[in-house]
């Protein structure tokens, strides 16, 4: 068989009413495609199918074989174990009896021994397009559903991840007196049923199930389905969007603000107060129909009469007026179009349409539309804030592009508060025209940009989704948090494989191929921003924890284990130099309760010999930094109660803590710098002059506190979770 005899047979399958190829015609395509598949003998006359048992050598494996039936074990279409002749004339007649008389032929085998049975299949999903599967196999296939799921193409670090995936890894090795697998060869599985996908797009599911691991360790493919359905031509992206412009969005030199109004809590007040209450240099123009003056400024009754240029429209006017803008748009030579207003797709079909229509007459009319139904966008670098929140964050280096404008302005507010530097924000609303992937990509070439950071929903194109994001992850990371992750059901699938898959599986698996880190809370996106964008990345998962406390650091201890995170010995002559510095009840051991906290310069030396020890790559130190908040309440009380008690010195006391604090934020800037190993501490106590991040001119590095071991524990594993996919996919 070659490859044109492959398709010929899938287009001849395609023009009848069956849409599956035969399990034996399966199998000479796998072997076509390296996978190795057990011998066998397709016969259709009683006699020869007794000849063929002879010659393969009982005890035999039987199969009947139906157009109509692809899942012959239910129907009791396969029998194992067949000792004689005999058994074998009364397996095919309760075969005939099962299926009716509807049986096409019958396979004869050999019995395959072996104690592990795999699954290993393919299917198309409608977003991401070919999924290659890998699980326990047999009957436990979807009794325990032990799967993974990879986008194809697979390459080898992909294989090898899919191995160490699955629960039942340990089937893998020596087995009760057989060998190892020879993962080498179950490679050539998954490769094949990749390349499989690839060359031939009207195959929609592979099952191989099972995969039978034999005991010298070679998996061999004893059973075998191909789905055909005809591949619909899919739509390319609607929209080719320039990202030059895209990016100019975000620095406009003038904008106009078409539907402002005087009404505070209207959309044209609120745009019009947060773009001025900062020091945005460029021009602003107000646009309303009613004319007159909105907060001193002229308004302007149409676009048009503005005689300097405008780069931005930001409109707020009904959804079923904002078509007639375009022409006069045009003429001003306007590149972009922040569409505020509500009232397109998101209400239903009408608005579907309207949608449609505003989205063609823009691109035809060479305008870039952000939205519509969005919150907004921002530029702390500019002083440009023309969005919803009444938040100001400070330039950084993270993106945040949100498909919910609530969740995004919130943030924003969190990351002011925080001391979270943020490079742009988006709303991307109803994505009528930019979408995810053309905010990755314009981002991806961003200098200024070091993390990208997403809430979504759903991707209009997952294909483009996960190799947009498999490229920017090899430069910057990529963190997601998903709304609507919980299980939207199975797929109508014929394949086993194919129901084991749902949206948020594949969705899952996509991410974790293309270096995505994925988070389950929405502080965690900026957890994650924090201290991809003020930290060293670990060269390994070892740490080291300093506590004051040795309760926390046992929790801590439990926390890294759980996210695959060691905690090490400390080494002889770190615990030597330790004897030195801390008292003889220390607890000598990893984690490090430095008990002895009375002198400031305790916490200070023992971080640093943490950091100097080759035997960690991160540490995580608790309860140092918010200590004061603890000291503070103290001295409250004391005053309350104590009238002898001199205040000055009191505020002294409070002051000289507060110092140690600000000293010890600094230091730790500077020991991260110098040994470049990140540093992540835990506050606990909080009040309102804390925050997450603490930074020092001239050092490229800050201090990061997080207010409880879980988020520090959290946020480290997922810098280990991009490095370790970074060394595999350099």
């Amino acid at each position: 068989m070659k490859i044109t005899d492959i398709q010929q047979l899938i287009n001849n399958r395609l023009k009848t009413d069956s849409k599956s190829i035969p399990e034996d015609e399966a199998k000479k395509i796998f072997a076509l495609f390296n996978i190795p598949v057990v011998e066998e003998k397709r016969e259709t006359d009683i006699n020869r199918i007794l000849e063929a048992c002879r010659k393969t050598g009982f005890p035999v494996v039987l199969k009947g074989i139906s157009e109509t039936i692809l899942h012959k074990t239910e129907k009791g279409l396969v029998r194992v174990g067949l000792n004689d002749e005999s058994q074998v004339l009364d397996a095919v007649k309760e075969m005939k009896i099962s299926a009716k008389d509807n049986i096409d032929a019958f396979l004869i085998q050999p019995v395959v021994s072996g104690k592990r049975e795999f699954v290993a299949g393919m299917f198309k999903d409608p977003q991401f397009g070919p999924v290659i599967v890998f699980g326990l196999g047999g009957i436990y296939t979807e009794a325990l559903k032990d799967i993974v799921f990879k986008i194809a193409p697979l390459n080898d670090a992909d294989m090898e991840d899919m191995f160490d995936q699955i629960s039942s890894k340990k089937l893998l090795n020596a087995f009760r007196g057989e060998q190892a697998v020879k993962k080498q060869e179950l490679k050539k599985i998954l490769k094949g049923l990749s390349d499989i996908a690839q060359a031939f797009p009207d195959i929609k599911e592979i099952d191989i199930n099972p995969v039978i691991i034999q005991p010298d360790g070679s998996p061999v493919a004893v059973d075998g389905l191909i789905v055909l359905e005809k591949t619909r031509e899919t739509k390319n992206k609607p929209y080719d969007i320039d990202l030059n412009v895209l990016g100019s969005c975000y620095y406009p030199k003038s904008i106009a603000i078409i539907g402002a109004s005087a009404t505070p809590g209207k959309w044209g007040h609120m745009l019009l107060t947060n773009t001025l209450s900062r020091d945005y240099k460029g021009k602003v123009y107000l646009v309303n129909p009613k004319g007159g003056k909105i907060t001193g400024r002229k308004v302007y009754k149409s676009i048009t009469q503005i005689k300097g240029g405008v780069d931005l429209a930001v409109v707020t006017i009904p959804a079923n007026q904002v078509i007639d803008l375009i022409p006069d748009l045009k003429k001003k030579n306007v590149k972009g179009i922040l569409l505020i207003t509500s009232g397109f797709r998101e209400v239903g079909k009408e608005g579907a349409k309207l949608e449609e229509k505003l989205t063609k007459a823009a691109y035809e009319a060479g305008i870039l539309i952000l939205g519509p139904n969005t919150m907004g966008i921002c530029n702390p670098h500019i002083d440009f804030y023309c969005n919803a929140a009444h938040a100001y964050p400070i330039p950084g280096s993270t993106v945040l592009v949100c498909q919910s404008g609530n969740m995004g302005v919130q943030l924003l507010d969190f990351a002011e508060q925080q001391g979270i530097g943020i490079r742009a924000f988006s709303g991307s609303g109803n994505e009528a025209m930019v979408t995810i992937e053309d905010y990755m990509e314009a981002f991806e070439i961003d200098d200024l940009t070091r993390t990208v950071v997403l809430y979504i929903e759903s991707v209009k194109d997952g294909s483009r989704f996960f190799k947009s994001a498999a490229r920017v992850s090899r430069q910057k990371p990529v963190v997601v948090l998903k709304g609507g992750r919980t299980s939207m059901g199975g797929k109508a699938a014929a394949s086993h494989t194919g129901a084991m898959a749902s949206d948020t599986k594949v969705f899952n698996a996509a991410c974790r191929q293309s270096g995505i880190i994925q988070v389950n809370q929405p502080m965690e996106l900026l957890d994650l921003s924090a201290v991809f964008s003020s930290l060293p990345l670990p060269k390994g998962n070892r740490v080291a924890i300093m506590t004051l406390g040795g309760g926390w650091g046992v929790i801590t201890t439990d926390l890294c284990a759980e996210h695959g995170l060691e905690v090490p010995k400390l080494s002889k002559g770190i615990i030597e130099r330790l004897n030195n510095i801390l008292p003889p009840f220390w607890s000598h051991g990893n984690p490090v309760d430095i008990v002895g906290e009375g002198d400031p310069s305790i916490p200070k030396t023992c971080l640093e010999e943490l950091l100097k020890w080759d035997g960690c790559d991160a540490v995580i130190h608790l309860g140092i930094h918010g200590k004061r908040v603890m000291v503070n309440k103290m001295i409250e009380s004391v005053l309350r109660t104590d009238p002898a008690i001199d205040k000055a010195q009191a505020q002294f006391f409070k002051d000289l803590i507060l110092q140690f604090e600000e000293d010890y934020t600094q230091y730790v800037v500077k020991l991260t710098q110098k040994y470049e190993k990140p540093v992540l501490g835990v506050s606990f106590l909080t009040d309102e002059i804390s925050r997450t991040l603490y930074r020092l001119d001239g050092y490229e590095y800050k201090s990061v506190f997080f207010p409880s071991p879980e988020r520090a524990v959290k946020a480290l594993w997922g810098m280990c979770q991009y490095n370790d996919w970074r060394k595999t996919h350099s």
